[in-house]
C-alpha cells in the first residue's frame, strides 16, 4: 500500500520539524501548524506538532484507528466503515458539514505501523484516498477524491503522546478558500482536544462494549 520510504519520511518529523518552505500558521493550545501553499487546487496542506498531555501513544494510536469508537466521539462521521473491495480494504466515511454546505464523503485506504526509533516505539499511520466502483457516489453528497492524511505517535517521554499529522483535501464545491482556512486554523486543535477527551474514555468504552 505504502512504502517504507514514506514512512521514514514521517519518521524524521520526530527528530526535527522538516518545514523548509512551509509557512507558519497558528500556535494555540500547545499546537503549532505550518501550512504550504497548493497552486493547482489554491488551497493549503498542513503540517500539525503537539502533544496529548495524559493519554499513552498506545492508547492514542488505538482511538485513531477504531472507527466504531469515532463514531461515538466524533460528531461529524454521519457513516464511517470498513470494507473489503477487490481484496484490499477500503474506508468510507461521511462527514456532516453545517448548514447549508453539502456533506463530503471519503473512499480511502489506510495503513498503521510500529517502528520503533531512537528505543522509544512509534506508531504511523497513513491514509490516502482512493478510486471505489462499489462504492457509487450518494445524491446531495460530495466526494472528495483528493484526500491525504498521515498521523506519528510516540512517548512524550512522560505520560503523554508526541503527535506530529500531515493533512491535505480539496472540499470541492463553493466553500471560499477563507472558510477552509478559519476552519484548519480553529478545527484542527479542536479535533486533536476532542480526541484526548475521547482517549481519556476509551478504557471505559471498552468495558462496555466487551460486557455488551
Amino acid at each position: 500500500m505504502f512504502t517504507d520510504d514514506d514512512f521514514a519520511v514521517l519518521m524524521k518529523e520526530l527528530d526535527q520539524p522538516q518545514i523548509d518552505g512551509w509557512e507558519f500558521f497558528t500556535e494555540s493550545h500547545g499546537v503549532t501548524i505550518y501550512r504550504l501553499y497548493n497552486e493547482e487546487s489554491g488551497l493549503y496542506e498542513y503540517k500539525i506538532y503537539g502533544t496529548l498531555s495524559d493519554v499513552l501513544p498506545e492508547i492514542s494510536a488505538d482511538v485513531y484507528m477504531d472507527l466504531e469508537y469515532r463514531k461515538v466521539w466524533d460528531s461529524y462521521a454521519k457513516e464511517l466503515y470498513e470494507r473489503e473491495e477487490n481484496g484490499k480494504k477500503v474506508i468510507y466515511w461521511n462527514v456532516n458539514y453545517p448548514w447549508p454546505m453539502s456533506n463530503r464523503d471519503y473512499v480511502y485506504k489506510r495503513e498503521m505501523r510500529e517502528l520503533e526509533h531512537n528505543g522509544n516505539k512509534v506508531w504511523i499511520v497513513m491514509a490516502e484516498s482512493v478510486e471505489c466502483s462499489n462504492i457509487p457516489e450518494k445524491s446531495g453528497v460530495i466526494r472528495v477524491d483528493d484526500y491525504k492524511q498521515s498521523c506519528v505517535l510516540t512517548t512524550d517521554g512522560k505520560q503523554g503522546s508526541k503527535a506530529f499529522m500531515r493533512y491535505y483535501d480539496n472540499p470541492k464545491g463553493m466553500i471560499p478558500t477563507w472558510l477552509i482556512n478559519w476552519g484548519a486554523k480553529t478545527g484542527v486543535p479542536s479535533f486533536l482536544t476532542m480526541m484526548q477527551e475521547a482517549c481519556r474514555g476509551y478504557p471505559k468504552y471498552l468495558e462496555s462494549r466487551n460486557n455488551s
